[in-house]
């Protein structure tokens, strides 16, 4: 990516100009060339969603001005809102490209996440809270727990548990006490959330990420 400072527009801004040390229309078309490798030739980035992956680009290339532009903080994780089908699962996995690779986030689907509790119980809440560091370093694993609201609470020998309300809920602890960062995507609305995951969760998720979206109007891409 060229490193030489340049004026780069928002592509779905045009009176919006950014400077930055990336080029990110070359970005983007980076990001289309991995996107056909990964998910087939129908890939492409859409003009309509080209600010909510200039939004992405910005945060996982940590560029700082660009960032401080569009009010995207940095320190936290990055919450992935949009309809169901609007490529929010493709988007983030092709965002892991932009970290190094032992440092990339891990993509968990929350439905696995509540399948792993079912079979083994509360050892899985650990796994993805006090246990998300790696023994060697001590540096944070950080997670996108992929399809909020999919999973459902379950019971473990009886005991009914909102399993990702429990997990978000100490990683805001780890977030706060050791700088863990997670990322989620969800179709949930922020009433929606409310509503399962209750208010204290959410008033934490409001320091816990930045909020991106998809427009609510975007078609489904997988017809």
């Amino acid at each position: 990516m060229s490193q030489q400072k340049k004026t780069t527009t928002n592509p779905s801004e045009k009176t919006i100009k950014i400077q930055s040390k990336h080029n990110y229309e070359n970005a983007l078309l980076w990001l289309e060339k991995w996107g056909k490798k990964q998910y087939g030739e129908k890939f492409r980035i859409q003009p309509e969603d080209k600010e909510t992956h200039l939004k992405l680009l910005c945060y996982f290339l940590k560029d700082e001005a660009v960032a401080k532009q569009l009010n995207i903080n940095l320190e936290k994780g990055i919450l992935l809102c949009g309809p169901i089908g609007a490529g929010k699962t493709s988007i983030m996995n092709l965002m892991r490209l932009f970290e190094p690779a032992q440092d990339r986030f891990i993509m968990k689907s929350c439905r696995d996440v509540s399948f792993e509790f079912i079979k083994e119980g509360f050892d899985i809440i650990h796994r993805y809270t006090h246990k998300s560091f790696h023994p060697q370093r001590h540096t944070p694993k950080n997670y996108c727990f992929d399809d909020l609201g999919t999973e459902n609470s379950l019971k473990y020998y009886g005991n009914e548990t909102n399993v990702l309300m429990e997990i978000l809920l100490s990683r805001y602890d780890l977030f706060v006490s050791r700088k863990l960062i997670t990322h989620l995507t969800t179709n949930l609305s922020a009433p929606e959330i409310e509503e399962i995951y209750g208010n204290r969760l959410r008033s934490r998720m409001r320091e816990m990420f930045n909020l991106i979206s998809f427009n609510i109007n975007v078609p489904d891409k997988r017809i």
